[in-house]
């Protein structure tokens, strides 16, 4: 377990995280092969000509846009493989963290998420992609355990109440913007329809 005494950011090189304890996180994790790198070339490439202060909202948008449509194996997909991950996200759900809501989706995972007792939020997703990623290597061929997952994930702390709301109903409604369902219930690798989710003490 790696302590956490006071709020940080935190970078590897690549993106920057947040992290804090006790605090609400928006975190999507995408596998390797989701985002085509000529589609991520020519976004880059559009990117560069808007305003700086506009790029990184842009990116994110995006590459969410580039995920949704499915590129890639779309591996969890698969019913054993969505529930290997769904079975993942809520194993220590009340002890490492507290699980508000997810959906699994063919090719990324979105998770709305609080760390508990100290764990911070690059090793509990690194819990989860180390798990699955080893489990879920065979049944993509030839790739290794450790190139199941993009080595990246991306993080927003949730702000306030409204903010909250909006992101367990982006999460909830992801798999019917992508055609996957007709209704956010309907979608078995998801919290939708499992109870009344609040932020704090509402």
């Amino acid at each position: 377990m790696t302590e956490i005494t006071q709020p940080h950011w935190h970078s590897r090189g690549y993106l920057p995280h947040f992290d804090c304890p006790n605090t609400v996180q928006h975190v999507t994790f995408r596998l390797a092969d989701s985002l085509p790198a000529a589609a991520l070339t020519r976004m880059e490439g559009e990117l560069f000509l808007l305003p700086e202060e506009q790029r990184d909202p842009e990116r994110r948008k995006s590459l969410e846009e580039l995920a949704d449509a499915g590129h890639g194996s779309c591996i969890l997909r698969r019913p054993d493989a969505a529930l290997l991950v769904q079975s993942a996200l809520l194993m220590f759900d009340g002890d490492r963290y507290r699980m508000l809501a997810w959906v699994v989706m063919p090719n990324h995972v979105h998770a709305l998420m609080e760390p508990l007792n100290g764990w911070t939020l690059g090793k509990i997703v690194w819990s989860w992609k180390s798990f699955t990623g080893r489990r879920l290597a065979p049944l993509l061929g030839n790739v290794s355990a450790g190139r199941v997952w993009h080595r990246e994930y991306w993080d927003r702390f949730v702000r306030n109440a409204d903010h909250f709301r909006n992101v367990v109903e982006y999460i909830h409604w992801n798999p019917v913007k992508a055609g996957l369902a007709r209704s956010p219930q309907e979608y078995e690798w998801s919290s939708a329809g499992r109870g009344v989710l609040r932020y704090g003490g509402e």
